[in-house]
C-alpha cells in the first residue's frame, strides 16, 4: 500500500468511527469551511444544482442535522439510531498537489426503532490536505438503491 493511500485509507477510517459513535461535531470539523455533503438521487447524477438530491449540506445544514440528532425529543431518536459501518475497497482516484479524489465502498448497518436496514454504496471523497491533516472538500455517497423508495435518512451516512 502506497504512502498516500495508506494516508487517505486511515482518513476514511476514522471518519466511519467519528460517526459509528455519533461523535457529530467531530465530525464537522473533518469538512473544510466550504465543504460538502451530497447523496444524489440517480445513478450518474452530473450535479446537485441542476438535479433533485437526497441530500445536498453545506456546513449550515450538517450542523443543524447533527444538532437535531442529539436533541434529546427529537421523536426520530427515540431510541437513539445505532449504526456500524465498514469502509473498503479504496483506491486513490486522483491527486494532484494538496487534493485527492478517493473512491470506496461502504456498507452500514443501522439499528433505527426497532428494526435493522443496511445501506450501502460508492463513497467519492474530494480531500484538500490543511495545517491539520485532510479535510473534506465534497463527500458523495451513491446509494445502491437511491432511486427506491427511502426512509428517512436521518443519520449521516
Amino acid at each position: 500500500m502506497s504512502g498516500l493511500l495508506a494516508e487517505v485509507s486511515a482518513f476514511l477510517f476514522h471518519e466511519a468511527r467519528l460517526l459509528d459513535a455519533r461523535r457529530w461535531h467531530e465530525w464537522l470539523e473533518l469538512f473544510t469551511p466550504d465543504g460538502m455533503y451530497w447523496a444524489p438521487l440517480t445513478h450518474d447524477q452530473p450535479d446537485p444544482v441542476n438535479h433533485v438530491s437526497l441530500f445536498y449540506e453545506d456546513a449550515l445544514l450538517r450542523d443543524v442535522r447533527a444538532r437535531r440528532l442529539e436533541e434529546r425529543r427529537a421523536w426520530s431518536q427515540q431510541p437513539v439510531t445505532q449504526a456500524a459501518r465498514i469502509v473498503g475497497n479504496i483506491i486513490v482516484l486522483s491527486a494532484q498537489d494538496d487534493v485527492v479524489v478517493v473512491g470506496s465502498t461502504f456498507h452500514m448497518l443501522e439499528w433505527r426503532r426497532q428494526e435493522h436496514r443496511m445501506l450501502g454504496g460508492q463513497y467519492t471523497h474530494t480531500l484538500r490536505r490543511s495545517g491539520e491533516g485532510w479535510r473534506i472538500a465534497l463527500k458523495r455517497i451513491d446509494l445502491i438503491n437511491r432511486e427506491g423508495v427511502q426512509d428517512t435518512l436521518e443519520t449521516f451516512l
